[in-house]
């Protein structure tokens, strides 16, 4: 069970981006109180953090609902991402340690192993550890706090990619080839790889308008 707010907004938050809840469903706080075992407060705090990010409607004297992103506003999301992600990746070339080139590395090496035996559950996990980690070794705070807000609201659409086997055989090498910039300590070409990958994901989603 989630100890804290920050934790319970977690929670929620990867809910709703696994579609565990859906666009415009009610969150009523007594409900969710139960199932994670916090106080109607702390729900109270955790949705108005994920209204914030703009994965919730609060609508007055009515609650709260998953707030339903569309297609073409996910689009523009990743369109933004593009800068912001970029800045983090050459951060990240710039200042990752020796003990992080070694982690990265493995971390290249679960993605490819993890599609090429037909694991996208674990590909998934192992793409949302990569963007994490990233943001986290750019040691970039204002970016990788904007970067976390704007993932949250496009990567639902991006999550029902990640389970297409075709997508992920392309999204694979792309997300290696942002790895192997960081780990050669080259800032440009980290940016210039996530660009690429993220226009990948952009051209990807508008195929399944």
């Amino acid at each position: 069970m989630p100890a804290g707010t920050g934790s319970l907004a977690r929670a929620i938050r990867e809910a709703i981006i696994s579609g565990e809840f859906a666009p415009h469903q009610r969150l009523i706080e007594t409900d969710l109180s139960s199932t994670y075992g916090a106080s109607r407060a702390a729900v109270r705090t955790a949705l108005l953090e994920l209204a914030g990010e703009g994965l919730v409607d609060r609508m007055p004297h009515r609650g709260s609902r998953v707030r339903a992103i569309s297609l073409e506003e996910a689009i523009e999301v990743l369109e933004v991402r593009i800068g912001v992600e970029g800045l983090c990746a050459a951060k990240a070339a710039e200042r990752i340690t020796d003990e992080e080139i070694t982690e990265f590395r493995q971390l290249r090496q679960d993605l490819v192993d993890s599609v090429e035996s037909g694991n996208l559950m674990g590909y998934s996990e192992y793409n949302r550890r990569l963007d994490e980690r990233v943001r986290e070794v750019s040691r970039h705070g204002v970016a990788a706090d904007v970067l976390s807000r704007l993932h949250a609201q496009s990567v639902r659409h991006q999550f029902r990619l990640s389970f297409q086997p075709a997508r992920a055989a392309k999204s694979a090498p792309e997300h290696a080839a942002i790895i192997d910039a960081i780990v050669a300590r080259d800032p440009a070409a980290a940016e210039e790889a996530t660009r690429v990958h993220l226009i990948s994901v952009i051209e990807a989603l508008r195929a399944t308008a």
